[in-house]
């Protein structure tokens, strides 16, 4: 099965339902007075973890998401139906970015985790509600309010509590093979590992933790050279790193300690907070004929270099022979025990105990521009929201619609700018008459 950590949908709220106006109309019931009910509530796009899901497969050829809209009012003051929500499942693992902002929305890593992206709109209401002593029987209703939409980047990191990093055909995948029930492709070439394997390990003591076999790195695998960020976006959630380096000194060129090095500074380069990790070394393929003197030479380079921890801990290993499978298995599940859970890259909270509050100018509700043809034209949400809430069949709703733009100050607004009577202005596709 193909393999997808990283998609882009476009999300909608359901439309909230329309405000009926309807009045009182029964015998023996004189002048009953209006009895239109509100509109119902727009489902919400709601994404749900689901922890049979192990991929974003399910989003490869469906990328538009919409909720239902509410039911309208009806007479005898009946409130439209509240549209359902709409449920999306998503994989444990999944980041949620406004794919146009870059605000991450949120991080769903618990069975049953739930996310509002998109919230539908509220109902509008009935002219049941508009009625006063001043207006007993108001032609006034309000339309359902639009449901929110955008566009978000569901990015999966796989939930792992150990990874295997190093670079290709190191025994990443075989070392997963013996140790847990994982079938993971083996071959003697590159980038055998395409995907993400994840396997259980359980040990006598009756511990357990889940291994994570990553692809491969190379060098320049953090600006996108081969599996680049396919790869590194699956470290984050990782506790304890096994970086694993071929001792089998098969190929002369293949130094372990520059290899090291490398898969280090790829790291950084993502995240320098990846190296704060614990990390064990894991010289690979000890059962070879040169593995003892390669592991020696490495040895010696690795305790020259001062930027390596003196007390890092190197627990060489065969897993054809199962040569140091189980101390270094006891070793991880130690580290794990002190280990506590990463924040992935982006999700850190506010440390800083300070807070600043700074004077803000609030949002201008409109802003007033002209289009070659002369058109005056009325931009911004709160003014565009204000007009799709205003039912225009009816002449008392055009009539609060327009006291609201006076209140507004779109009239001076207009009058300033160089309107003159009888001059057209247009709010959304909506167009009408200037008086001056």
């Amino acid at each position: 099965m193909a393999f997808v950590d990283q998609v882009k949908i476009y999300v909608k709220g359901g439309k909230g339902g329309d405000g009926a106006v309807s009045f009182r109309h029964e015998k023996y019931i004189n002048m009953g007075g209006p009895f239109g009910g509100d509109g119902g509530h727009g489902g919400d796009v709601i994404l749900v973890v689901d922890e049979g899901l192990r991929t974003l497969m399910d989003f490869r050829y469906k990328h538009h998401f919409k909720a239902d809209g509410g039911g309208n009012g009806a007479t005898k003051a009946m409130t439209g139906a509240s549209a359902d929500d709409m449920i999306i499942r998503v994989p444990e693992g999944t980041t949620v970015t406004d794919a146009d902002t870059g605000e991450i929305l949120g991080d769903l890593v618990d069975k049953d985790d739930r996310l509002i992206v998109a919230a539908g709109g509220r109902g509008g209401r009935g002219n049941i509600r508009f009625a006063s002593s001043k207006n007993p029987a108001p032609e006034i209703a309000e339309n359902g309010e639009p449901g929110i939409e955008r566009n978000i980047t569901l990015e999966l990191k796989v939930l792992a509590d150990v990874g295997l990093v190093g670079f290709p055909s190191v025994g990443k995948s075989t070392l997963l093979s013996v140790v847990t029930a994982a079938k993971p492709k083996i071959a003697a070439y590159h980038f055998t590992t395409l995907v993400p394997n994840l396997g259980m390990v359980r040990l006598e003591d009756g511990r357990d933790f889940v291994m994570a076999d990553l692809p491969g790195l190379i060098e320049g695998a953090s600006q996108g050279v081969g599996l680049g960020i396919q790869f590194l976006r699956h470290v984050e959630r990782t506790r304890v790193i096994l970086h694993m380096l071929d001792m089998s000194g098969v190929d002369p060129e293949e130094d372990p300690y520059t290899n090291y090095v490398k898969i280090n500074q790829e790291l950084a380069e993502y995240d320098p907070a990846l190296l704060d990790r614990p990390q064990i070394i894991v010289p690979t393929k000890m059962d070879m004929p040169d593995a003892a003197e390669t592991l020696a030479t490495f040895k010696e380079k690795l305790a020259a270099d001062p930027k390596v921890p003196a007390d890092i801990k190197i627990m060489p290993i065969s897993a054809l022979t199962r040569q140091g499978l189980e101390p270094l298995l006891q070793q991880t599940a130690n580290l794990l025990d002190e280990t506590p859970h990463f924040i992935p890259k982006g999700m850190e909270p506010n440390v800083d105990e300070t807070a600043v509050y700074e004077f803000e100018e609030a949002e201008a509700p409109f802003e007033i521009m002209r289009d070659p043809d002369g058109v005056w034209l009325l931009v911004g949400d709160q003014i565009e929201t204000l007009f799709q809430r205003t039912n225009t069949a009816f002449t008392e709703s055009l009539m609060r619609f327009a006291r609201q733009l006076r209140t507004m100050g779109v009239d001076d607004a207009l009058r300033a700018a160089g309107a003159k009577n009888g001059d057209t202005v247009q709010i959304l596709d909506f167009q009408f008459e200037f008086e001056d």
